[in-house]
């Protein structure tokens, strides 16, 4: 059974987005990218509701962190497992049947007011999105030309920008403005859920009904995965792949991390100032993410992927010298380019991370979804050097993100020549 052999050849940019053939599929798995990242931004309205509803410590109410991220963690690895079985198709299925069983628990929740049921629900939805992120990021990459593969998946990350700008606004009208009408009580999240579980539910049939082309790496020469395949050292023999791990779990502990940390920079440089005022940075700092994806889609047509991150990372960097160094408006200017710069980093890092992994592209994209629990671990990282400094010096912790993504946009991407294995 041959694997793979692949060298390190040029990355090529330009060519088509997508052929005609896979541009309904396209479309429908794009779609998915505005779906579940309306699921995880819910959360940053969910987590302060929950927390006057529950009359929860700040400690109690970083459970639901937790739950996120460690569904997310958990789940990435069982999900390529099973998918090296059921294929994208049928996996991008399970994801949406088992996101919609996690929304259904918020009804229950909500009714008999424990808080543990929430968490459980979010765990369990975080574990769907999981098997979403390891099925639809790789399969997006193989619907076109492979020189576009990584503005493909920028393009359908896009999408997931966009849903994480109109997320808070969806919140506030179908969450906040009950709150205001109903007061502090879980009940108000009992309508917003269950339309969250029917459009699951909508979308599960339609992906199941639909006809998506079967992808050829889902398959050997025996229509199977056998030996190091189905095991973690089999994934070693792809060192570009590993450093792309590394690569993302520093970035996301870095994105996650200042976004969790500009209203509080806001506030230190300008203090007194109200969290309704610090939070417009916010917005401009989601607005500069969403509007850096779909720039970003449109220059790699034109700009290699490896160049493109390698500018965005030095733009990282000069952006968060402005954090560190600047002061006033220049400093916020800083946070709020920080966000543009961070746009392109995760759609780019995955794709160049599963170039030529042929039938280890799931358990490679498994691995690089469990990267995401660098979310969970930076920004506590941050928090200590703020309490113990103050919340300029914590930026020094993303600092240290973008110079690894760096390094990965510089040489650690390459692919270097691996032996065939044969069965």
């Amino acid at each position: 059974m041959e694997i793979a052999r692949v060298s390190s050849g040029s990355q090529q940019s330009g060519g088509p987005l997508t052929n005609r053939q896979y541009l309904v599929p396209f479309c429908l798995i794009v779609s998915l990218f505005f779906l579940w990242a309306i699921g995880v931004n819910l959360n940053d309205v969910l987590i302060p509701h929950l927390k006057r509803a529950f009359r929860l410590t700040d400690f109690e109410s970083s459970f639901v962190q937790l739950a996120f991220f460690g569904g997310y963690f958990l789940a990435a690895w069982p999900a390529g497992r099973l998918m090296e079985k059921i294929g994208y198709q049928r996996g991008i299925v399970c994801g949406l049947l088992i996101c919609a069983a996690g929304a259904f628990l918020f009804i229950p929740a909500a009714t008999v007011h424990l808080y543990w049921i929430f968490l459980t629900g979010l765990f369990i939805m975080a574990c769907g999105q999981s098997f979403l992120e390891v099925s639809a990021n790789p399969y997006v990459t193989f619907l076109g030309p492979a020189q576009s593969s990584e503005q493909r998946l920028v393009v359908a990350q896009s999408f997931n920008a966009v849903g994480a700008v109109v997320t808070p606004f969806i919140g506030s009208i179908f969450i906040l403005s009950r709150v205001r009408a109903q007061g502090e009580s879980a009940d108000v999240v009992r309508g917003p859920y269950m339309v969250i579980v029917a459009v699951f539910v909508a979308m599960a049939l339609l992906i199941l009904k639909a006809k998506l082309p079967v992808i050829s790496e889902e398959k050997t020469e025996e229509g199977k995965l056998e030996g190091d395949a189905a095991s973690f050292p089999g994934v070693r023999a792809f060192p570009h792949l590993l450093k792309g791990v590394m690569a993302q779990f520093f970035y996301i502990g870095a994105q996650v991390g200042v976004a969790s940390f500009v209203i509080r920079f806001v506030e230190h440089t300008y203090p007194g100032t109200s969290d309704a005022h610090a939070a417009n940075y916010l917005k401009a700092h989601l607005i500069a993410f969403m509007i850096g994806r779909f720039g970003g889609a449109a220059l790699m047509k034109r700009i290699q992927p490896p160049s493109m991150l390698m500018s965005f990372a030095i733009g990282c960097l000069g952006s968060g010298a402005l954090v560190l160094f600047a002061h006033g408006e220049i400093a916020l200017i800083g946070i709020v380019l920080l966000g543009f710069f961070h746009s392109i980093m995760f759609p780019t890092i995955f794709a160049l991370s599963i170039r030529h992994l042929g039938p280890f592209t799931k358990r490679g994209a498994s691995l690089l979804v469990m990267s995401i629990i660098g979310g969970a671990i930076f920004p506590p990282l941050m928090g200590l050097i703020s309490d113990a400094t103050n919340i300029r010096m914590a930026f020094l912790v993303p600092m240290v993100c973008y110079a690894v993504v760096l390094y990965f946009a510089m040489s650690g991407y390459k692919v270097k020549e691996v032996a065939a294995a044969q069965s």
